[in-house]
């Protein structure tokens, strides 16, 4: 998809092209009428040197001399060409020039009228004719009249208006790259501020900064005060959730544990079915403060480096799991990201290492890589984390996968921790799955993708 300031060149780029079209052919067009009018100005002069070098004979008949002020009219193929008729049709004089050429002598007009246009010399040639009556008298008041035609070869005209058309493109031409180029520029430096703010919010994005600087025109002002409004808003409402919500589970904890202590120490049948009850009841608090502790998808937090989350949780898990002597094989690249809150990457890792330690017999393995598009703004990571344990009963497997993060169809066996792996995962669009190995022992395999999130912002960072 093209960017803005593209789509804005080209549409300008359009209406650039299509008004100079219209000009160049709207002047093409002019000029193309100028030059017809110049050349029938042109042989209206040639008809006036005619009549200035004739005269009348004793027998009443105009003659033109062989010596013309126009040399043209004495050379063959010169392209100009001249005649003189009466009104019997018969040709009274025609230049040296018109041997050859069929031009009409026969065309009678009434004195003092004229007619230009285009007419065929028998050649195939087209020529520009214009035809010219007089009434000439003799010294006794006799009138013969006369119809003097001079003709020129159209090629002449279409030369020239070739040139001009050829020098007017060109000119046109190199008027519109310079206008584009301009263009261009105007557009670069007008959109310079958008493009500013575009950078600095993927600056946010990304955790170099808190929030926009606000130094912007005043046409824009108004958006980078509603863009920080709404970031200190985010982060504001995240914290009062969290904060809620580990507030209602702590003033819940401690009532609970006073009903336990008295329970426990009057041991019958109905306080061991309220004892399993304030369990279930103790474990959902416990899993809505693992929940309070988690943020979820955010697009203004800094990116979490993976491989230092996962180095500082295996060093705390290798001195509780010590006696184990458990070998870690880790194959994640240092320059992976997890783009959240980095409290969820610790849940995360912290659960899942914690349950392949407890699993395993002497071997966990953990990888990771990125998920979807590496060029996009916020690519996303693939964990699998593997023991080499006893590994877990499919119809466990699928019933895990199967109920999402409800706590109150939680599994004993799997504990509150895995749960709140998969409310995470699930609050990031990604997904949990569980695979036993071959070999023995599980496979616990998270992939977060924001590139398969409806309505994710998949757009590879664009730069103007």
């Amino acid at each position: 998809m093209l960017s803005l300031r593209n789509r804005l060149l080209l549409a300008a780029t359009l209406v650039l092209a299509a008004f100079l079209g219209l000009t160049g052919f709207a002047l093409d067009r002019a000029f193309q009428s100028s030059a017809e009018a110049g050349l029938r100005d042109a042989l209206q002069a040639q008809i006036y040197g005619l009549l200035a070098a004739g005269d009348l004979d004793d027998a009443g008949q105009l003659v033109i001399p062989d010596a013309l002020p126009e040399s043209r009219f004495g050379s063959p193929g010169s392209g100009l060409y001249g005649l003189v008729a009466n009104n019997d049709g018969g040709v009274v004089w025609r230049s040296q020039s018109s041997v050859g050429r069929a031009i009409a002598d026969d065309v009678v007009l009434p004195p003092g009228s004229s007619r230009f246009g285009e007419e065929q010399d028998g050649v195939e040639n087209t020529l520009y004719a214009l035809r010219f009556a007089v009434s000439w008298q003799d010294i006794d008041g006799n009138a013969s009249d006369f119809t003097i035609t001079v003709a020129e070869d159209r090629r002449r005209l279409i030369a020239q208006v070739e040139t001009f058309r050829r020098n007017l493109w060109l000119w046109l031409g190199a008027a519109a790259l310079v206008l584009v180029a301009v263009q261009g520029t105007i557009l670069r430096w007008g959109l310079a501020p958008l493009t500013a703010i575009a950078d600095e919010l993927a600056d946010v994005e990304a955790g170099r900064k808190a929030a926009l600087t606000e130094t912007y025109p005043k046409e824009l002002q108004g958006l980078a005060y509603n863009i920080n409004t709404f970031i200190r808003n985010e982060r504001e409402n995240l914290d009062r959730h969290r904060n809620t919500l580990g507030d209602l589970a702590h003033s819940l904890k401690t009532p609970l544990a006073v009903l336990r202590s008295l329970f426990e120490s009057d041991v019958d049948a109905k306080s061991t079915s309220a004892q399993e009850q304030i369990d279930r009841m103790t474990g959902i608090v416990d899993y809505q403060l693992r929940r309070a502790a988690t943020s979820g998808k955010s697009t203004l937090l800094t990116p979490v480096s993976v491989h230092d989350t996962v180095d500082k949780v295996l060093a705390s898990l290798q001195k509780v799991y010590a006696d184990k002597s458990v070998t870690v094989d880790i194959d994640v690249p240092e320059q992976l990201q997890f783009f959240g809150e980095r409290g969820d990457l610790f849940e995360i890792l912290g659960n899942l290492l914690d349950n392949a330690f407890k699993l395993c017999r002497y071997r966990v393995a953990i990888s990771g890589r990125v998920a979807g598009n590496v060029h996009q703004r916020r690519p996303g990571v693939c964990l699998s984390i593997s023991d080499d344990g006893p590994g877990v009963p499919e119809q466990m497997i699928n019933e895990i996968t199967a109920r999402g993060v409800r706590a109150s169809k939680q599994s004993p066996g799997q504990g509150i921790g895995l749960a709140v792996v998969t409310d995470i995962v699930a609050s990031y669009g990604g997904r949990l799955a569980i695979a036993n190995r071959e070999a023995g022992g599980t496979v616990f395999t998270i992939t977060i993708d924001p590139t398969s999130i409806a309505g994710a912002d998949n757009s590879p960072r664009m730069r103007s």
